[in-house]
C-alpha cells in the first residue's frame, strides 16, 4: 500500500478467543461449531453491536472487534464474561464455551474493512495473557478508563510477549460476578496459601504494628517450607482493613487456602485467634485460639505454622524445621522494639528515620545477636546519609550489615542493606552482586528491588531501574515512591504511555498514604510531581504548598518542590528553594542539582551561576 494512501485512526481493539477450542473441536467438531454459532447469534454479536463494536476479523475460534470508545469496549467485555457462565448452565463442564478477552487502544492502519498495526497485535497478545473467563488490558486502556467505570484493575506488572520489542504493562479487570469454577492455584503442584493481615483487636490502635508483625513472621515461616507456595507480605497487605468475601479473595489471589486471624495484646498477655479456610468452599479446615504470655509469642507462631503444614499434609525437611523453630530473637521486648522501628522506617521522613534508628538500637541493646535489627539500623543510616545529608560513617553502616550477616548469613534483608551501603561508596558492581544474592534468597522482598532500582537509576541504567521499580511496586501495593520514580525513568526512556501510567499509579497510592500519614510531606511532593506529569497543575501546586507547610526546613522536600516550580514556570521560587537548601545538602544532592534536567529552565537565568558556585 503506498505510504501517501495509508489511512490511520485511533481505536480500541477487543480480541476474544475461545478457550480450549482445539480440544473441543477434536472431541466433536459439529457440536462445537453449532454451540459457538448459537452463542454468537444470540449473545456475542448482539452484545458487540449494543456497545458500538464492529467485528472486522473472524479467525475460527477468535474475533477482533473495533470500538470508537475504550469505555464501550470495556463495558462490552465485562458483559460478555459475566453472561457466559449463565449460558453454560446445564452443559457438561468439558463442553463449556468460555472466552479470554484482551483490550488495547492504539493507532491503527486501515485497509478497507480490515485493520493492521501494533495496536491490533497488542490486543491479541493481551488476550493470550488473560485468565480463563477474564479480561486483560494495556496500561493505555487502564489510564483512559481511570475512575469512569465501576471496575477494579489488578496490576500484573510488565510482561514480555511474542513479537513485541518492549515489555507490556498488563492489567486484569476484576469482575465482582463469580467466574465458573475455582481459579487455578498459582502453583499447581503445591498447596498455595495467602496469610491475610491479622486484625488488631487491642483497645490501643498504636498496637497495629504488633499484629502486622505477627502476620509477617507467619508468612516468613511458611515461606521457608518448600512444599508450600505462600504469597508475599505486600500482596496480601493490600487487603488490610478490608471486609472480604473469602471465596472471592481466594479466587483473586489464585490460592487454595487462606489463613486469617486476630491479635489482642494486653500488658504481658496476648490472645491470638487463627483459622485456615479452604478457598473453593469457604469452609474451615482448622481453627484455634491461643491465650498465652507475651513471652510465648514465637512458640505460638511456630505452632500455627506447623499445624498448617500438618493440615495440608506437607512434609517438612530437617532444615525447614530448623528455620521455622529458630526465633529471630529470644527477647520479646527486643522483638517489640524491632517491630516499632520497622513501622517507622517505612514512613521514610527524617524524624521517623531517626526514631526508627533509636528503636532498632534499643532492640540490639536488649539482644546483641538480633540480625534483623542490625539490618534495620543500617538502612536508617543509609537513608539519613542519602536523603538528609546526615554525617553517618559508611564504614559503620557496612559494619552493621556484617554483624547482621554474621548472626544470620541467609538474611536477605541484610544482603539488601549491604548492597545499598556499598552503593553509597560508589562500589556499584559489589552492590549489585549483593542485591542479586538477596533476590535469590527472597525474590518478594520489597526493599531489595527498591534499593536495586535506585542504584540502577543513579548509574542511568534506566531499563534495569524500570524493571526493579516495577517489581517493587508490584510486591508492595501501598508503595507510592516506586511509581513516582518510574515516571522519571520512563521519561528518560522516551516511553510516554508508561510514564503517564506510572504517574497515575503514583497519585492513587500517594492519595491513600496522605490519609494514613497526614504529617508526612513525602507523599504530597511526590504526588504533586505525578499530578504535574498528568497536567493537573492546580492540584499539583496545592499539594506542593501543603508539603512545604508541613516541613519547611526539609532538604528533600525543597529539592523536589524546586523541580516542580521549574515545571510551573515560577523560576524565582525554584531559585529561592535551591539557594536555601544547598548549604545543608550533601555532595550527592548538589550533584543532582547540577545535572538534573528538571532544572534546565534555570540555566539561562542570571541566578544560575550562584547556584553552580554554591553547589561546587
Amino acid at each position: 500500500m503506498p505510504e501517501d494512501n495509508v489511512e490511520r485512526r485511533l481505536a480500541a481493539i477487543l480480541a476474544a478467543d475461545v478457550v480450549g477450542y482445539s480440544r473441543l473441536m477434536e472431541v466433536n467438531e459439529e457440536r462445537t461449531m453449532a454451540a459457538l454459532k448459537h452463542h454468537r447469534r444470540e449473545f456475542f454479536d448482539p452484545t458487540m453491536a449494543k456497545h458500538g463494536g464492529r467485528i472486522f476479523k473472524v479467525m475460527g475460534d477468535g474475533f477482533l472487534v473495533e470500538f470508537g470508545s475504550v469505555l464501550n469496549a470495556a463495558r462490552c467485555a465485562v458483559e460478555i464474561q459475566r453472561g457466559m457462565p449463565g449460558r453454560n448452565e446445564g452443559v457438561p463442564e468439558d463442553r463449556h464455551i468460555r472466552f479470554r478477552i484482551g483490550i488495547n487502544v492504539g493507532d491503527l492502519i486501515v485497509d478497507g474493512d480490515d485493520f493492521y498495526g501494533d495496536g491490533v497485535n497488542m490486543a491479541s497478545r493481551l488476550e493470550a495473557l488473560a485468565p480463563l473467563g477474564g479480561i486483560s488490558c494495556s496500561a493505555a486502556v487502564r489510564t483512559q478508563i481511570g475512575n469512569k467505570l465501576e471496575m477494579e484493575f489488578l496490576d500484573q506488572g510488565e510482561k514480555t510477549v511474542k513479537n513485541i520489542a518492549q515489555p507490556v504493562h498488563v492489567y486484569f479487570i476484576n469482575m465482582t460476578a463469580p467466574v465458573v469454577g475455582p481459579a487455578p492455584a498459582v502453583v499447581a503442584d503445591k498447596p498455595s496459601v495467602a496469610v491475610l493481615p491479622f486484625s488488631n483487636m487491642s483497645n490501643d490502635p498504636e498496637q497495629e504494628f504488633f499484629s502486622d508483625g505477627i502476620t509477617e513472621d507467619i508468612i516468613t515461616d511458611l515461606s521457608n517450607v518448600s512444599g508450600l507456595f505462600v504469597l508475599g507480605r505486600n500482596t496480601v497487605f493490600a487487603y488490610k482493613g478490608k471486609s472480604v468475601n473469602l471465596m472471592q479473595t481466594a479466587r483473586e489471589l489464585g490460592v487454595s487456602y487462606l489463613l486469617e486471624g486476630s491479635v489482642r495484646k494486653a500488658g504481658q498477655k496476648v490472645r491470638i485467634n487463627a483459622q485456615l479456610i479452604e478457598g473453593a468452599t469457604g469452609g474451615h479446615v482448622w481453627a484455634a485460639r491461643y491465650d498465652r504470655d507475651l513471652t510465648d509469642i514465637f512458640e505460638v507462631q511456630d505452632e500455627i505454622t506447623q499445624t498448617i503444614v500438618a493440615q495440608l499434609k506437607v512434609k517438612l525437611l530437617p532444615e525447614e524445621i530448623q528455620a521455622i523453630t529458630q526465633a529471630p530473637t529470644d527477647n520479646i521486648e527486643a522483638y517489640t522494639w524491632y517491630l516499632r522501628g520497622r513501622e517507622l522506617f517505612r514512613r521514610s521522613t527524617k524524624p521517623n528515620l531517626l526514631l526508627a534508628r533509636q528503636m532498632f538500637a534499643r532492640a540490639i541493646d536488649l539482644d546483641p545477636a538480633y540480625a534483623r535489627a542490625y539490618a534495620g539500623l543500617a538502612d536508617c543510616d543509609s537513608f539519613l546519609f542519602l536523603q538528609y545529608s546526615e554525617d553517618v560513617p559508611i564504614d559503620g553502616i557496612l559494619a552493621n550489615c556484617a554483624k547482621a550477616l554474621s548472626f544470620d548469613p541467609k538474611l536477605a534483608e541484610a544482603r539488601a542493606s549491604r548492597g545499598l551501603a556499598m552503593s553509597l561508596n560508589q562500589r556499584f558492581a559489589e552492590a549489585e552482586a549483593e542485591f542479586e544474592l538477596a533476590i535469590a534468597s527472597n525474590p518478594n522482598l520489597f526493599e531489595v528491588h527498591y534499593f536495586y532500582a535506585r542504584v540502577c537509576y543513579t548509574q542511568l541504567k534506566l531499563a534495569e531501574a524500570a524493571r526493579h521499580f516495577e517489581r517493587a511496586a508490584e510486591v508492595n501495593p501501598d508503595d507510592y515512591q516506586s511509581p513516582s520514580l518510574l515516571q522519571q525513568v520512563y521519561h528518560g526512556l522516551g516511553q510516554p504511555e508508561h510514564e503517564r501510567d506510572a504517574a497515575r499509579r503514583a497519585v492513587e497510592r500517594a492519595t491513600r498514604d496522605i490519609v494514613r500519614n497526614p504529617d508526612s510531606p513525602r507523599p504530597l511532593y511526590l504526588g504533586a510531581n505525578a499530578l504535574a506529569g498528568l497536567g493537573e497543575i492546580a492540584q499539583a501546586k496545592d499539594w506542593a504548598a501543603r508539603a512545604l507547610a508541613l516541613d519547611p526546613d526539609d532538604v528533600l522536600t525543597k529539592y523536589n518542590i524546586a523541580c516542580l516550580y521549574c515545571v510551573f514556570g515560577d523560576l524565582d521560587t525554584a531559585f529561592d528553594l535551591l539557594i536555601e537548601m544547598i548549604p545543608r545538602s550533601n555532595r550527592e544532592t548538589k550533584t543532582w542539582i547540577l545535572n538534573d534536567t528538571d532544572f534546565a529552565p534555570l540555566h539561562g537565568h542570571a541566578r544560575w551561576q550562584t547556584v553552580v558556585d554554591m553547589a561546587r
